[in-house]
């Protein structure tokens, strides 16, 4: 309209000058759009009038003035005005239209003007550009934002086209900002300046112009090749795509300028589309397979060899040749499809695609060994791997890390050297995940993981394939990410493994052990001990296997054998140990050699022998200088360890053939040692240093040469040598010993000093306790001679001053009593009257009263005062470091003190010299100091007080309750507080429960002792609920339990087994335990079991002392105790009965609770539960109690079960009924009930009489139940529920074949139904020959319960807890094998109970189908209910619209009083005209301006017509093809449209925070590919629909409703509202 205007008024010969005053504005304003674009319209119109001189009226003046006018408007009107734009803060509507009408301005004006104008113009906008990254979100005055200068000089482009300088600026500045500015700007520069750029160049301008970008782009991401840029770059390469990857003709000299422009020769060019493929962001990886898919297009249409000519094989990832085009277009297919499908995430769509991973890589195989050539790179196979291992899905990261561990192309070299460093990084990574290695489908608890077996597979095929000079390297690699990873437990423990079951070679050198040392330094150190010995153990299976012997001396070996504790894996006479001494032997004089000291080049050569290394290591040991003078830190004991390890493997290595002497040889190697051990006492020269070096490593080898118990006694041939040796020199260290503890231990070093001493002095009680002369001798003399000598030390009364000798000598001497007192304790030595003597002064001295307070009780929590310095003297310097630590040696101190008063206790009781008058009182003192203990002591050191606390508490019962209670709660608190600390965690706890859960205790009655019982009843409720997340902790509580009440060593007292009726909730909770771990928690049991039942083959089994925490073991353990309870025993038999009641009412809470009850959830286990403990006590059960209960019975037949839980009330039914025949008329009456109410759950009675044949020999009137029960079963043979029918019929057909023989000899009047019956089943059998009825008359025939199942032969434990939990479909966890029962001593069997199933049958089955479901039927008439019924709106009425037809659709709608809003909808890569009409339909409903479609021809189209019922007549209709979209996008860009894409990308929008502009194109994708990666950069905005369910993607008719209604809604006025027509009538709901 502007231009027939403008041309109207230019046509009549104008006052030009008024017509620009007129039309311009104020340099200081902001005119209205149409202001600009009127002026715009004007200059346009003028520049014929300019351009053609001869036809115009125009003196040059006139039109130099005119241009004059023209540039000044650029000047004054626009730059001015764009410079405002950008300084305006929103970014809105106004400002886009703005922009775009005055750059159109720019571009209209600029030609007219002198030629340097453009280029002017330019300049100035550039700076504005180059320096954004430096400036304010709003630029300063006169600078242009990035937006709005980009915009410029794209409008400036065309006209620069000549000036090659300022258009390679122009383009510099392009990239530059690409690599600098935030992301949201990027895709504007690109689109906006780079492409038109590229769009004003031809010929060799624009392949110069194409390569500069390439080349930048390239360089970019191979000095950086980091997610940031991987993205930036392929979003440049990506636009520019349709010129970068034009198909070329066949080479000519006017093309050879195109063709060395050709990314596909470019190997950094392939690296970045590689990094695009397995980028994190969805975008990125869509962009680089577009470029990957436009390259092989381009490579298909040109036909021709890509590389043109041969090169080096590793340098080109891209090739083609036309001969073998049609195999290169099926692999890069499959290949995208791969890579496509990979994006759902989900493992049910991608599953059905990777067989083609196989077909690509066969493809691949195939093709390199036929031609010779590698047509396709293996690193294309690698980013398949890549995107998998990244995927959220751990199902579909298992899957890729399975697929790749069953690879068979690993085998070959070069396919393993490819993959190799893929191995090392991403694959590594990828199996530091846990969740991996859970059990697959159809595995059993304690199995190996399916990607555990797989990994050892996998290893030792890849490294066998390795060519053998890559093998070490790859293997040193490996080891060192696994210390850069720090791997958790169980990854590690199934790695190493995989590398323990490699073939032995020489690969690991001494830079190898340096990096596994570190594995079992810092990795390893927090892992489960198990599953960390475990691992120890195959690393150093692994270790014997690749260690190159030559390049490691014997101190690199035993220096490493130090990180393997023997309390965990490298414990003496375990297998691994064994086969290190075999190792030893092997290789003994292949070690490297050592270069000592002073060594010369020549003796380097000289091969060295473990006992020669041995026997130097010991000479060197012991070489310590002289002493210095000043107190000195005890020496590291890991020399010792060191050392003591090295001796023992040298003797047991040489000891290895038959008849060797091993005294001897253990002499020869111990001779330095023993020399100083005789003079340790005598040489008052020898240097302190020397004797503690000494004592540490006699004490390391006794620890050490010891050999866990396996269960068989054998002679140590080589510890029997030892302790004779040692032996001899008993009296110089006992003497030595005696000497430092009785007053030569005053320095803060000496602390540690009297630890080492007092373990020594233990170790050399046991060595001589066989010993009667030396026996008696130290019980007679020394230790009473050290209780008075430190008793006496104690006695002193404090200084003022708390000197350092004064605090460490009492902290020796109660250290030396509680030795003492725990030797002792244990029956190590026998007590002698001095001992007993010495200790009764002892006991009087801790209750001494002269020094006592209100607070405390004698010398009862004495603590040691921080000792001080009298001047500040170098001591405070030297002992700097000890002093940091004198709490843990105060702490010590106290502890200490309750070692000696749990065993004073114990023996002697309260002094009787303590002159009080109540022994109460006494008692109550000190248990108030024992809880004063609790507070003030370190909580790992409290055991010693809940020792005594268990001798005191029961004492006090009675008198001091709240004292009692205060005392358990705060010891139950402490224990909690350890729950993170396994190491000291479960000694406390048993300390606590032992303390708590005494049998004094357990006597408390609600009477006697009310408000402890409460704290006992609630305590053992929070050890279950600890036990839900640790398990082992009830299964303490239960055992200590059982065994007080029932113990196995003696008979059991009728006082203390009343108890249980107290806290029968513990034995009922026992029977139903089971916690429901999370999933990694039961990985970790799982894996724990897979490592236990490896037995000895793996060390950590042995050297590891673990309790059993197994989470079954409550149950085992209670039902071990039910086992032995005797029903002759009215305690027992009154026990059973409530303990039966109980689970009963469990059992009925749970049918009647409204939790929702699913096969293995909680619910349905300890449903399952209860009722394998019923059938465990029912033949103990008094006949009088089972009537009582027998209805319960029958009403849990009745509720809806599960199948396991169904089998068993069957089964506990039938028993019942066999052992008491009487009730049998009870059973008939369950048959009476209503049967709507009744439903499928009759068919639990109906499967009682499938095994009428056990009940009926027990029954008098044999005859009349018979009858009975063919009446009974007739009756539901015709009901109308299929499974009711055929449960019918299989006891129809299972009682006829008892009855039939009586009804032909027309016995019991069952003469009449017999051809009734026979009828009836041929009928029946007729009716199951056809369909899925006769398979499912087929199988539950089979059905174990039906057929191999015999209830009275298979009545045994294993049947009831792991048979049938088994056959039933429970999962493995519920399963108990027998071997776990066996393991319990105090299970009690007897040949009515068997422990195993004596027939086989049923162990044989495998799980049957067939499960019947209680299900009712759904009401049909409900199915209906809630159908949508369709309305077609032409068939109302269409006679009155038929002339609006004829109109447009604008008109048409306009006549109907319909309003079009200014979205614009573009569908041009929707192909599916369901789709499309479905969105026409939207579109018009919601008032867009218009649809784009790729063809009209879809409207006509009856899948189209069907869903847009008419909408087409009524919005407008546009046509775009595909190829034509980036150039429609860029034109309504300029038109000031807001372009915006539905996807997900890094930068995306969510929608319902998006405010969408009145001007929106909305850019729809493709159904299955979305929207193409050329098209993305093209966005002004992404927007994306917030999901919360699994499924990745919406149907694209479906979001595009969804943006299309919001965009509606908040363009919604209450003007355009007024005149809108009613809502819509839609399935009955306004809309």
């Amino acid at each position: 309209m502007y231009s027939v205007l403008i041309n109207a008024v230019l046509s009549s010969s104008p006052d030009y000058d008024l017509l620009f005053e007129s039309l311009t504005w104020p340099s200081d304003s902001w005119p209205a759009t149409e202001r600009v674009e009127a002026l715009t319209a004007f200059i346009e119109g003028l520049g014929p009038i300019l351009a053609y001189s001869d036809t115009t009226p125009l003196s040059a003046a006139k039109r130099r003035s005119i241009v004059d006018k023209i540039d000044s408007v650029v000047w004054t009107q626009c730059l001015p005005l764009l410079s405002r734009i950008s300084a305006e803060a929103g970014k809105g509507t106004r400002c886009r239209e703005s922009t775009a009408a005055a750059c159109r301005l720019v571009s209209v004006c600029v030609p007219l003007c002198d030629e340097s104008v453009p280029g002017r113009v330019a300049l100035s906008v550039l700076p504005s550009l180059q320096s954004e990254e430096e400036e304010e979100e709003v630029p300063g005055p006169g600078r242009l934002s990035v937006e709005v200068a980009s915009e410029v000089l794209a409008a400036l482009v065309p006209s620069l086209a000549a000036n090659e300088r300022l258009t390679l600026i122009t383009l510099s500045s392009a990239l530059s900002c690409i690599k600098t500015l935030p992301d949201a700007l990027v895709s504007k520069i690109i689109v906006r300046l780079l492409l038109t750029v590229l769009n004003c160049c031809s010929g060799a301008r624009l392949t110069s112009v194409l390569r500069l970008v390439l080349e930048d782009m390239c360089s970019w991401h191979s000095a950086d090749r980091t997610h940031v840029v991987a993205e930036r770059t392929l979003l440049c390469l990506t636009a520019l795509s349709d010129h970068l990857l034009k198909p070329r003709s066949l080479p000519s000299s006017s093309s050879s300028s195109s063709c060395e422009l050709d990314p596909r020769l470019s190997v950094r060019f392939w690296r970045m589309v590689q990094d695009g493929l397995t980028h994190r962001d969805g975008v990125s990886r869509k962009r680089a397979l577009y470029l990957l898919k436009m390259c092989v297009a381009m490579s298909e249409e040109e036909g021709l060899d890509c590389p043109p000519s041969p090169s080096e094989e590793d340098a080109i990832l891209f090739k083609w040749a036309p001969d073998r085009s049609k195999l290169l277009r099926e692999f890069w297919e499959d290949y995208a499809l791969v890579m496509e499908t990979l994006e759902e995430n989900q493992i049910h769509v991608v599953r059905p695609v990777l067989n083609r991973i196989d077909t690509l890589i066969q493809t691949t195989v195939n093709d390199s060994q036929a031609s010779g050539q590698v047509f396709f790179h293996p690193s294309w196979l690698l980013c398949v791997y890549q995107r998998m291992f990244h995927s959220e899905n751990k199902s579909l990261m298992r899957e890729g890390v399975c697929h790749l561990l069953e690879l068979q192309v690993l085998q070959q070299p070069a396919f393993a050297l490819a993959f190799s460093q893929f191995i090392v990084g991403p694959f590594m990574d990828v199996l530091s995940e846990t969740s991996l290695f859970h059990k697959s489908v159809g595995q059993s608890v304690g199995d190996c993981p399916e990607l555990g077996a797989k990994l050892q597979v996998f290893m030792t095929t890849f490294f066998t394939s390795l060519p053998s000079e890559h093998r070490g390297r790859m293997l040193l690699q490996m080891i060192q990410q696994l210390c850069s990873k720090h791997c958790c437990a169980v990854p590690l423990l199934f790695l190493a493994q995989a590398l323990s079951t490699l073939p032995p070679a020489p690969l690991l050198g001494m830079e190898g052990l340096t990096a596994l040392r570190e594995v079992l330094r810092s990795t390893m150190i927090t892992h489960q001990v198990l599953l960390r010995g475990a691992a120890q153990c195959f690393l150093l299976n692994s270790v014997l296997c690749l260690t190159e012997v030559s390049a490691v001396t014997l101190d690199d070996v035993f220096s490493f054998l130090v990180h393997f504790p023997a309390d965990e894996s490298l414990s003496r006479g375990t297998q691994i140990w064994n086969r290190l001494c075999a190792w030893l032997l092997d290789n003994e004089g292949s070690f490297k050699p050592r270069i000592m000291d002073g060594d010369s080049t020549g003796a380097a050569a000289k091969k060295e022998t473990i006992r020669g290394y041995v026997q130097s290591e010991m000479h060197t040991y012991l070489r310590v200088p002289a002493s210095a003078g000043h107190s000195e830190r005890l020496p590291d004991s890991r020399e010792a360890d060191k050392l003591a390890r090295s001796i023992l493997l040298c003797v047991d290595m040489e000891r290895n053939p038959p008849g060797a002497k091993i005294g001897a040889a253990l002499e020869s190697l111990l001779s330095p040692l023993l020399d100083t051990l005789s003079r340790v006492s005598t040489n008052i020269y020898l240097p302190l240093r020397k004797s503690d070096k000494s004592l540490q490593l006699v004490l390391r080898l006794l620890q050490l040469g010891g050999t866990p118990s396996c269960g068989e006694e054998r002679v140590d041939n080589l510890m029997v040598a030892m302790e004779r040796l040692i032996f001899k020199h008993v009296d110089p260290i006992q003497e030595f010993i005696s000497r430092r503890l009785l007053g030569e231990l005053q320095e803060l070093f000496d602390v540690e000093r009297a630890e080492l001493y007092l373990c020594v002095l233990r170790q050399m009680v046991v060595l001589y306790g066989s010993t009667p002369q030396h026996h008696s001798q130290i019980q007679q003399t020394y230790f009473p001679k050290l209780i008075t000598y430190s008793l006496k030390l104690l006695q002193e009364p404090n200084q003022q001053i708390h000197s350092v000798a004064n605090q460490v000598v009492r902290a020796v001497a109660m250290a030396s009593l509680a030795t003492v007192c725990g030797l002792v304790e244990q029956e190590v030595i026998d007590v002698q009257p001095e001992t007993i003597s010495a200790l009764k002064s002892l006991n009087d001295y801790f209750y001494n009263l002269a020094s006592s307070s209100c607070q405390s009780l004698g010398n009862l929590n004495k603590r040691l005062q921080k000792p001080q310095t009298v001047d500040g003297s170098s001591d405070a310097g030297v002992q700097g470091r000890p002093l940091q630590d004198w709490g843990r040696v105060a702490a010590t101190y106290m502890r200490d003190q309750w070692i000696c008063l749990s065993f004073l206790m114990k023996a002697f009781g309260i002094p009787e010299s303590v002159e009080i008058s109540n022994n109460a009182e006494t008692l109550k003192a000190a248990l108030s100091c024992a809880v004063e203990a609790l507070a003030l002591l370190p909580s790992d050191l409290v055991l010693p007080v809940l020792t005594f606390m268990e001798t005191v508490l029961p004492q006090l019962l009675l008198h001091e309750e709240a004292m009692c209670v205060e005392a358990v709660t705060l010891s139950w608190e402490l224990v909690q507080g350890l729950s993170t600390n396994a190491h000291d965690f479960w000694p406390a706890l048993k300390g606590f429960i032992s303390m708590a859960f005494h049998p004094k205790l357990l006597e408390l009655t609600d009477t006697s002792a009310p408000t402890l019982l409460a704290s006992l009843k609630q305590i053992a409720t929070e050890l279950m609920e600890l036990s839900q997340s640790k398990s082992g902790v009830f299964g303490v509580l239960l055992e200590h339990c059982c065994q007080t009440w029932l113990p196995t060593d003696r008979g059991s007292d009728h006082t203390v087994f009343s108890s249980v009726f107290s806290h029968i909730n513990i034995l009922t909770e026992a029977c139903v335990y089971g916690p429901v771990f999370r999933r990694d928690q039961r990985l970790i049991q799982d894996v724990q079991t897979y490592v236990e039942r490896l037995g000895e083959a793996c060390a950590a089994n042995v050297a590891v002392t673990s309790d059993n925490r197994d989470d079954q073991l409550p149950r085992t353990c209670v039902l071990a105790f039910l086992s032995r309870l005797d029903s002759s025993n009215l305690q027992h038999e009154r026990l059973m009965e409530e303990l039966v009641m109980d689970l009963l009412k469990k059992d009925n809470d749970i049918s009647k609770s409204k939790v929702r009850y699913y096969s293995n959830s909680l619910q349905h286990r300890v449903k399952n539960r209860v009722w394998q403990t019923l059938l465990l006590m029912l033949p103990k059960l008094r006949a009088e109690f089972v009537a009582t209960v027998l209805n319960c019975v029958f009403e849990a037949g009745f509720c809806s079960n599960q199948a396991s839980v169904k089998y068993l009330i069957e089964w506990t039914m039938t028993l019942i009924l066999v052992r008491y025949p009487h009730h049998i008329d009870s059973f008939w009456a369950c048959f009476n009930r209503d049967h709507d109410k009744t439903k499928t759950s009759i068919c639990t009675f109906l499967s009682v009489l499938v095994h009428f044949n056990v009940i009926i020999p027990n029954l008098k009137d044999k005859d009349v139940h018979l009858r009975k029960a063919l009446d009974v079963i007739l009756q539901w043979c015709f009901n109308h529920n299929f499974s009711v029918r055929l449960y019918a019929l299989l006891a129809l057909k299972r009682v006829w074949s008892l009855a039939g023989v009586q009804a032909e000899e027309g016995a019991g009047g069952l003469g009449g139904l017999s051809a009734v019956i026979k009828a009836c089943l041929n009928q029946a059998e007729a009716m199951q020959s056809t369909g899925n009825a006769n398979k499912n008359w087929a199988r539950i025939q089979e059905h174990f319960f039906f057929g191999a199942f015999h209830p009275i032969r298979d009545y045994s434990v294993e049947t009831i807890f792991c048979t049938f939990p088994s056959l039933s479909e429970m999962a493995d966890d519920e399963w108990i094998p027998p071997w776990k029962f066996e393991k319990l001593l105090c299970f009690s069997e007897s040949p009515s109970f068997p422990l195993r199933n004596p027939a086989a049958d049923l162990s044989r089955l495998q799980p049957g189908d067939w499960i019947q479901q209680d299900k009712g039927e759904q009401n049909k008439e409900e199915r209906w209910a809630e159908v949508q019924k369709k309305i077609t709106p032409w068939r109302l009425g269409i006679q009155e619209q038929e002339p609006e037809l004829q109109l447009v659709p604008q008109q048409r709608a306009a006549r109907l009083g319909k309003l079009h809003g200014a979205l614009l909808v573009v569908a041009s890569l929707i192909d599916k005209p369901t789709n499309l009409g479905g969105l026409c339909r939207t579109c018009e409903i919601f008032g867009a301006s218009a649809l784009v479609l790729d063809s009209l021809r879809h409207v006509s189209d009856k899948h189209f017509q069907s869903l847009s019922v008419s909408s087409e007549l009524w919005l407008p209709l546009l046509e775009v093809k595909p190829m034509e979209l980036s150039d429609f996008l860029q034109v309504k860009k300029s038109e000031g449209y807001c372009i915006v894409g539905v996807e997900q990308t890094a930068n995306s929008r969510s929608l319902q925070d998006y405010q969408f502009p009145e001007k929106t194109l909305l850019l729809l994708g493709n159904e299955r590919e979305g929207i193409p990666a050329n098209l993305l950069q093209m966005f002004d905005v992404c927007v994306e629909i917030p999901q919360q369910g699994v499924t990745r993607s919406l149907n694209v008719h479906v979001s595009a409703a969804l943006l299309i209604w919001e965009y509606t809604r908040q363009h919604l006025t209450s003007g355009s509202a007024e005149g809108r027509k009613p809502a819509v009538q839609h399935n009955g709901c306004d809309i």
